[in-house]
């Protein structure tokens, strides 16, 4: 299937699980996060839309561990880390933190996905963002979405290979 077709049939099936499925889901993502990445200090953690994993309950407890949260800012053509703090409303609606980027690139990258394949290859919104900026970062990138998103699709190129996806079932390495 090309990118296209997975990319409009994985955001139907993820827009009709209900917000109780998401979040159960998400606790689940949670859970197995803290409990395999807790040796890391610093996240880069995005922040949530429409019908991707809820991230606000791993941002917390994140925090609560004493670990460094950092969600991504849109700037021009690319994402900068910044520290978690008050959210505000920017580039397509998604909430980011106000204040200036963070100087250090966070140990774990946490980047959403509509789909990822068997070879760790994700399908985004097609902008571009997170390939760019884990091409120049050095990070452990880890995506998180739903099970059902394991998908069956040829990766572009330019694409960047994730390092681990975690859904509610586990945890699969690339």
């Amino acid at each position: 299937m090309d990118k296209a077709e997975a990319r409009k049939q994985l955001k139907t099936t993820r827009n009709a699980l209900s917000e109780e499925e998401r979040n159960a889901r998400a606790e689940a993502i949670t859970e197995l996060i803290m409990s395999s990445y807790v040796r890391f200090h610093s996240f880069l953690v995005y922040s949530a839309i429409r019908s991707e994993v809820p991230t606000e309950p791993l941002i917390q407890a994140l925090l609560s561990c004493g670990k460094q949260v950092f969600l991504p800012r849109v700037e021009g053509e690319d994402i900068v880390p910044v520290p978690y703090g008050a959210l505000h409303a920017g580039a397509y609606g998604i909430l980011e933190p106000a204040g200036p980027a963070a100087d250090i690139i966070p140990e774990v990258c946490i980047v959403p996905l509509l789909g990822i394949n068997k070879g760790g290859y994700r399908i985004g919104y097609g902008k571009g963002y997170y390939d760019r900026y884990l091409v120049s970062h050095k990070c452990l990138a880890v995506g998180i979405g739903y099970a059902f998103q394991m998908a069956d699709f040829t990766e572009d190129p330019w694409d960047v290979k994730l390092d681990a996806f975690v859904s509610e079932d586990g945890i699969i390495s690339f």
